[in-house]
């Protein structure tokens, strides 16, 4: 990598999960913007003829004259063959198993009266996801650490905590952190509502200043402000006269999207907690006992979020393989629309081009949250600079929302520990603390469930498993 005259050219960045029809054409499309990055984009996939297309696709986008970066596409046909020409950056952005075993783990919990709004952080599904998902970020992590051990490594992949948590267990020296953009919304809220009530507008979403703390898609702002304004007040009033109906961005109402929601979940844990819950309604109710937002389908309405259904995903996933040949085919072309996204922003941040504060997941081993483990992975404010990341200090979390987290902090150890050994035993205990599970299942009945989860995604879990799987 050269750094001169404010760019950065020769970058190579390393993309485990290079198939990807998601992330990856984000990150593509918010390459094909920055004129200040130039260099080789290395994409490596078990699925390789997935990898073989995206390169494609991505070097028709920049062949593009309105394309302003020159970057080189190329695939490597496995982890090593990825990582020993060392690369400056490694992005892991992957689907960790099918969409047949995410069907397991979202749907099967439902006979025994248990919904999930996603399935792949928190409860039953986060967990059985988490146990085929750290296997694989084993493998990464003992690769990085054999082949380029001072690369700076990008994490997208859920269960975030979790693959960070293996990530550093794996290879305490790694440089590692995981990026999600559910805070971004959140901020959007507030940046919008303060626009309402001042009038001041023309706001950026990038100057709404919050202090983050929590983990992530469990995060929570206490405090908040922009220009100056404190946006707590702001924020309070707003939800004393519109929690009925709750906050709906004109284009995207709640009932016209499975990942929109109409933020009252948040706006009831404000009112009960008194800090601002920054993520997704879908996220932060499946952190919640089971009986608050997810007992069944009628009460998920009410709260004016969505169940999605894996069914949704597949639906999905069959259009955009479907688009992937027409833009590989040159029968269509990647749009280049702001995604809102910071991962390129943090490169560049990191190549030393720029200095930025952002939201960060990795180890609390600086106790940016004082009142939690220095063995947690925390979600909090970072500061970005030449091959540097340092936490911002969070301060102490409200002991009432500190209760609320620390299930799952404990959860985070035990289901960790289960995956590497692996050890049935640990793995239901995990399951039946899990909030969403909690007081909702007797053991007998968490156990069975537990076991016929794990059996759909034996095909991919450690060899281990199947002596276990036995009633």
């Amino acid at each position: 990598m050269k750094t001169e005259h404010g760019k950065c050219s020769d970058v190579r960045i390393a993309y485990i999960g290079g198939g990807s029809h998601g992330w990856a054409w984000t990150f593509l499309k918010d390459l094909a913007q920055e004129e200040e990055l130039s260099g080789i984009v290395d994409l490596y996939d078990i699925d390789q003829p997935m990898a073989e297309q995206n390169a494609v696709i991505g070097s028709r986008l920049f062949a593009r004259p309105e394309v302003k970066g020159q970057w080189v596409f190329q695939v490597s046909g496995s982890l090593k063959e990825l990582l020993e020409k060392h690369p400056d950056f490694v992005i892991i952005s992957i689907l960790p198993g099918t969409f047949d075993h995410m069907e397991s783990d979202v749907h099967l919990p439902e006979k025994y009266g248990i919904y999930q709004s996603v399935g792949d952080t928190a409860g039953p599904g986060g967990l059985v996801r988490a146990l085929r998902t750290i296997p694989m970020f084993v493998e990464i992590a003992e690769a990085i650490k054999a082949y380029c051990p001072e690369t700076l490594v990008i994490n997208y992949t859920n269960p975030m905590s979790l693959c960070v948590k293996t990530l550093y267990h794996v290879f305490p020296q790694i440089k590692a952190f995981g990026c999600c953009h559910e805070v971004f919304g959140t901020q959007k809220i507030l940046r919008n509502l303060y626009e309402m009530a001042t009038g001041d507008t023309g706001v950026d979403r990038s100057e709404v200043i919050v202090n983050v703390q929590g983990i992530n898609h469990f995060t929570w702002f206490d405090r908040a402000s922009v220009r100056g304004t404190d946006l707590f007040p702001i924020y309070e009033k707003f939800i004393e006269e519109h929690f009925a109906e709750g906050y709906n961005d004109p284009d995207r109402n709640w009932m016209n999207g499975t990942f929109n929601c109409a933020h009252r979940v948040k706006m009831d844990l404000f009112c009960k907690y008194g800090n601002i819950a920054a993520a997704g309604d879908r996220h932060l109710a499946e952190f919640m006992p089971g009986e608050i937002y997810l007992r069944d389908p009628e009460q998920v309405r009410e709260w004016k979020f969505a169940l999605t259904t894996v069914d949704w995903r597949k639906e999905r996933q069959e259009e955009k393989n479907a688009q992937a040949r027409r833009l590989a085919a040159g029968e269509e072309e990647l749009s280049l629309e702001a995604t809102g996204e910071e991962g390129i922003l943090l490169i560049k941040a990191l190549c030393g081009l720029r200095r930025m504060v952002s939201n960060v997941n990795i180890p609390n081993t600086g106790r940016q949250i004082s009142n939690l483990p220095s063995t947690a992975v925390v979600e909090t404010n970072a500061v970005f600079s030449k091959g540097s990341i340092q936490p911002v200090f969070a301060g102490e979390m409200k002991p009432v929302i500190r209760d609320l987290v620390m299930p799952h902090v404990i959860n985070h150890e035990r289901i960790l520990e289960a995956a590497i050994k692996p050890n049935f035993s640990l793995a239901l205990e995990a399951f039946m603390d899990d909030p969403l599970v909690k007081g909702r299942i007797s053991r007998e009945d968490g156990e069975k469930l537990l076991k016929e989860m794990i059996r759909n995604t034996l095909d991919i879990l450690p060899e281990e498993w199947k002596a276990q799987m036995v009633y």
